[in-house]
Order: C-alpha cells, then sequence, then structure tokens
C-alpha cells in the first residue's frame, strides 16, 4: 500500500507556508506552545553576516529564520538581587530556559514545520566566539561549527534592538528574555524591524559594573541597521561575582550577564522609565543594589575599584562569589 506523503497531500498544501496566513497559523501555533516572542526574517537581512555566522551556510535553501522567545521571570531575578538566594535564578532564568523549556519550543514548532512538507532546522545557540572545531568539507563552505548570533537575529526578525551593553533588548522584557531559532526553506511572511527605541543610554549598566568591564565604544551590525555599543573587557567579565554564569554551551564562551548587576540594572532603569511592557505593583530595584570586586568583598560605594591583581583573583564567575 502506497502512503501518500503529506506535502502530496491536496489537504496540507491548502496549509502551505506560501500562503499568507500560514505564518499567523504558525505563530499561533508557536504562543500556544510557550513562546513568548515570535519574530520572522527573511534570509537576505544576514546579507552583512560573515560565512562563519550565516544561517545560510547550515541550510542554504532558507528562506526564512524564525525566532522566538521565552521570558525570563522577573521573579526569577528576585533572589539574585536581594542577594540572597543565587541558585534559583540559575535554574529558572538559565540553564532550564536554555536546556529544556526553549528546545522544547522549538522542536514542536519545527515538527509543526516539517509536518506541512517543508523542512526546518533548529539550531542551538553556541556562542559566536567559539574558534571552529573542524575543518572545511568544500572550499566554499566555511569550517564546522557555524555559529548565528542570535542576538543579531532577534532584531533582524524585528523583536528588539541591542543595547549599550551589547544585550539584546525587546519592547516587551528588555534583556530578560532567552532565544530559540528555526531556519527553513518556507517562505514566512517577514516581520517589519523594529521602529521603536529602548535603550536611552542611561549608562547605568556601565555605572554599576563594580569591575569597569564596559569602556570605550564599539559598533554591531546587522540588516540594515548601526547599534552603537561599549567594548566588553571579557576576561574582567569572567572574574565577574555579582550575578554573572559560566556559558552553559562552551568553555570559550563568554560570561552570560543576563542575571548579574549591569543586566539588573538594566531591568530597573527600562521599567523606570516605562520602555518595557508590562506593569508590576512594585519597582524591581527596592533597595540599594550589592556589588563585589573580583575579589569577592563587598563594594561600598565612593570607594575605589580594585583591578590590579584581579586576574589571580582565582576561578572565573560561579555566579554568586564563591572560589
Amino acid at each position: 500500500m502506497t502512503k501518500t506523503r503529506l506535502a502530496d497531500n491536496p489537504e496540507t498544501q491548502k496549509a502551505a507556508p506560501k500562503e499568507k496566513n500560514f505564518t499567523n497559523v504558525l505563530k499561533a501555533f508557536a504562543r500556544e506552545h510557550g513562546a513568548d516572542l515570535i519574530g520572522v526574517a527573511p534570509i537576505e537581512r544576514f546579507a552583512e553576516a560573515p560565512a562563519e555566522h550565516h544561517p545560510a551556510a547550515v541550510f542554504p535553501e532558507a528562506k526564512s529564520v524564525l525566532m522566538l522567545g521565552r521570558r525570563i521571570l522577573r521573579g526569577a531575578l528576585r533572589g539574585m538581587e536581594e542577594g540572597t538566594n543565587l541558585y534559583d535564578y540559575s535554574s529558572y532564568g538559565y540553564t532550564w530556559l536554555e536546556r529544556d523549556f526553549i528546545p522544547l519550543l522549538v522542536y514542536r514548532v519545527t515538527q509543526f514545520i516539517e509536518d506541512r512538507g517543508w523542512e526546518a532546522a533548529p539550531l542551538y545557540p553556541y556562542p559566536v566566539e567559539v574558534t571552529p572545531e573542524g575543518i572545511p568539507v568544500a572550499s566554499d563552505r566555511p569550517a564546522p561549527n557555524v555559529t548565528v548570533d542570535f542576538n543579531l537575529a532577534a532584531v533582524a526578525a524585528g523583536l528588539g534592538e541591542i543595547g549599550y551593553a551589547g544585550v539584546f533588548l525587546s519592547p516587551e522584557y528588555g534583556p530578560r528574555q532567552r532565544l530559540g531559532m528555526i531556519v527553513t526553506d518556507a517562505e514566512l511572511e517577514p516581520d517589519p524591524l523594529f521602529a521603536g527605541k529602548i535603550c536611552g543610554r542611561c549608562n547605568q549598566c556601565v555605572n554599576d559594573c563594580p569591575l569597569g568591564a564596559m569602556s570605550g565604544e564599539t559598533t554591531v551590525r546587522i540588516a540594515g541597521r548601526s547599534f552603537a555599543v561599549a567594548k566588553m573587557d571579557y576576561d574582567m567579565c569572567g572574574r565577574c561575582k555579582n550575578g554573572a554564569q559560566p556559558n552553559t554551551f562552551h568553555p570559550e564562551g563568554h560570561a552570560d550577564r543576563l542575571g548579574a548587576i549591569c543586566m539588573r540594572s538594566c531591568v530597573h532603569q527600562l521599567e523606570k522609565d516605562g520602555k518595557t511592557g508590562g506593569s508590576f505593583k512594585q519597582p524591581f530595584r527596592k533597595r540599594t543594589s550589592w556589588k563585589r570586586d573580583c575579589f569577592g568583598k563587598i563594594v561600598v560605594q565612593g570607594e575605589p575599584l580594585p583591578r590590579v591583581g584581579c586576574f589571580n583573583a582565582g576561578q572565573p564567575v560561579d555566579g554568586g562569589g564563591k572560589r
């Protein structure tokens, strides 16, 4: 008995992505399965990306890049903000989101697309700073592994902008989200680039960093847009004892800063300025924020920050101050 392939089924073809309503159906499915943010970028928006960071290097026939986001619960940052519980954020705000909740969402949405006859490649957010771990299989292909910058891809999908701290910001949550990516040959309806402004260049992220890890300025570009960002001293950032976490994907990856003092200050300031959606009954920051230098010593307001000897101050970040 010959089975009819789903892609050959006339009923399936009625829902094929070339029809404009398929994108809406797809987005509704993603929301039902936990997506808080959904955006579509046509592959052409990645024209400025080098081959080693280009989604089409993974899937040359790709037409669309679908970005999915799940929010970091504001309450998942509470213990970190108070300095009294430094572990729950690691689960609810970081590893469980990155390794469980988002991969499951991405897998289900990928299934949804492939069940309709289109191929969809789910990509994992490996850090773009990791060096290639193989040799090219052909002269016209980059060495494995190709890593796509999820922050820039979220901008290309119209979900927000890059803030001065170099972190992706959405108008809904500021820096409070984790991202997933699907690259597909389905020609989805693209979302317009975000036209608003979130980061007000208040410099709270720079001023509140007790290690002085941000100084100078550089520019990042995606989809014809440019964003001025602070230059990061990632070696110094890697000694942070103020909520930064070791990179969960690769030892060469930069420390994750979304729970650190710089990003918690960003959450507070954006909410205070009315730049992010949602309305909470209480402000995020209720007390003076705690800070530790690279030795784990509490920083007193107004005291000079010790930088000399920081690189002999023990192991990289552990999120709370143990060495």
